[in-house]
């Protein structure tokens, strides 16, 4: 059966890099405090550059390590909750920095928050089975420090900056199951708000605070029934088994979730690959990220199979596996 596989994959970090120590001057938090809850060491933060500018940079770095043209991308989709704007779309800025503008590409931004990589995978993949694409672009970028409250440390001490990027095309092995879901977090446990509704004919304005905003306690919960329920399906739609698995590569929040995953799931934390200490968590640019270094690593050899699984605002919640 018809398939898309993952054939190149980049990463791009932002250039500062913010130890504990550093947010220790800010808020009232120190290393010892963040580490034990949170397995954070430190993040990279944005100085000048913005999301397209990380997504621009990651792209470039999967186009040199799969040797690709980039006029050969008919598709891009770039997985974001902090876009530079709200239109144009981080996705179009990127096909005119890739120099691609005088080329068919069908170019739009996705926001599915820290499960954007795998919902843009998967809408990526479903594009070229249907041969309506030939070749993805498929992004997660992040400049989430633009919008946190640098007085909560209950928010600023857990996000980073960075992008990454996988490219697909056809084939007739790669991905051998998806999963999305969602579920209307009527509650906000975990919300960035927009623009407010004001205008001549809108009635008393009430502002929310334009930073993002986590009930911990309930992500929490939620998180750990994600990742099992998503990896659960996935090797379910397979007709594969854990023990088929080399390794999960879960999206980056904290490693209290992913060391509760493992033992509900009874499975050797090593099997899941984490890079949070170093990093934080990038929302939708964390699992590119750390596919990309895995591959820096030499961790995935052919024949490998391995499960991308996202979660995060919405709630959603979803998981690739994928036959390298």
């Amino acid at each position: 059966m018809k398939t898309s596989k993952i054939i190149a994959v980049g990463k791009a970090l932002a250039q500062k890099t913010v130890t504990n120590d550093d947010l220790s001057t800010l808020v009232d938090t120190n290393d010892q405090w963040i580490k034990s809850r949170t397995g954070i060491e430190q993040r990279r933060i944005s100085v000048d550059e913005s999301t397209t500018d990380l997504a621009y940079r990651a792209s470039v770095d999967a186009l040199k390590n799969g040797n690709i043209d980039p006029h050969t991308i008919d598709m891009i989709i770039v997985a974001t909750i902090s876009p530079d704007n709200f239109m144009p779309s981080t996705a179009s800025m990127l096909q005119y920095k890739l120099g691609i503008n005088d080329r068919h590409v069908m170019a739009f931004d996705l926001n599915a928050a820290c499960t954007g990589l795998v919902y843009a995978i998967q809408t990526a993949h479903k594009f070229i089975q249907t041969d309506t694409a030939k070749r993805a672009l498929v992004i997660g970028a992040e400049t989430l420090s633009r919008t946190l409250n640098w007085e909560d440390r209950s928010t600023c001490v857990l996000f980073g900056d960075g992008a990454g990027a996988v490219v697909l095309e056809s084939s007739d092995k790669g991905i051998l199951a998806d999963y999305t879901n969602s579920r209307g977090d009527v509650d906000m446990n975990l919300a960035l708000p927009a623009l407010p509704l004001k205008s001549p004919f809108s009635g008393e304005n009430t502002c929310l605070p334009s930073w993002m905003s986590m009930n911990g306690a309930e992500i929490f919960k939620f998180a750990t029934f994600a990742v099992k329920d998503s990896v659960n399906e996935v090797l379910k739609r397979a007709n594969l088994d854990i023990t088929d698995i080399k390794y999960i590569v879960p999206h980056q929040a904290n490693d209290r979730i992913i060391a509760k995953v493992a033992k509900i799931m009874n499975l050797p934390k090593e099997m899941f690959f984490i890079n949070l200490m170093e990093h934080g968590n990038t929302s939708s640019a964390s699992i590119g990220i750390a596919l990309a270094e895995m591959m820096e690593k030499g961790l995935v050899n052919p024949g490998d199979k391995v499960i991308l699984t996202g979660f995060g605002g919405g709630l959603t919640w979803g998981a690739i596996l994928h036959e390298f």
